[in-house]
């Protein structure tokens, strides 16, 4: 079972005595083969089960259209879960590689071509990275109906730095192109 932590307490190492501040992370999740709905709640479930990550919200699943994918890709399912960790953005990323391996993704070097299950850090805490490896806020975000109409729905005041509120950017992208799949709902249990 998953513990939330106090938002306002700073975790403490128990091996090590470091202190870690709590941070909120928000994670982008697709999935466009294979058993989609299985792909993104394994993930779900997954992000659960990592020791020093709390999921606070799912967001509702969307079917969207791929968005500059290969011609002949599938539809995917999408949806954005908000987390709260202990964990560096660099070991965040470690742990959504290893559950993209965990569910058999493969990369060809083919752009944004279909894939069991696609995790990607949208932003994690205020500080930005410009890392080739780690760039944060997510450098698509703010241009993808996606991931920001799932987030809109579990934090309608988000905000991604440096390119303003998730509400006014959606607006600006608009919802075409997305299904509410009410038939589909995520648990972190």
């Amino acid at each position: 079972m998953t513990e939330t932590p106090n938002p306002f307490v700073i975790d403490a190492d128990t091996l090590t005595g470091e202190m870690k501040p709590i941070r909120q992370a928000v994670i982008a999740l697709g999935s466009n083969l294979g058993d989609r709905a299985a792909n993104l709640q394994g993930a779900v479930g997954q992000l659960a089960d990592t020791p020093d990550v709390w999921v606070k919200e799912i967001s509702p699943v969307y079917e969207t259209d791929p968005v500059d994918a290969p011609e002949g890709s599938g539809s995917f399912l999408n949806a954005v879960v908000l987390v709260e960790t202990t964990m560096s953005a660099h070991r965040l990323l470690d742990r959504a590689l290893a559950i993209e391996d965990a569910f058999d993704r493969q990369r060809s070097g083919v752009k944004n071509e279909p894939r069991t299950i696609d995790i990607d850090l949208i932003v994690v805490g205020d500080k930005p990275s410009d890392e080739p490896e780690l760039r944060l806020p997510h450098p698509r975000a703010a241009e993808r109906a996606f991931v920001l109409k799932p987030w809109a729905d579990i934090d309608p005041e988000a905000e991604i730095p440096g390119a303003g509120p998730v509400s006014l950017l959606l607006a600006q992208v608009g919802e075409g192109g997305l299904a509410l799949r009410e038939d589909l709902v995520l648990e972190a249990d």
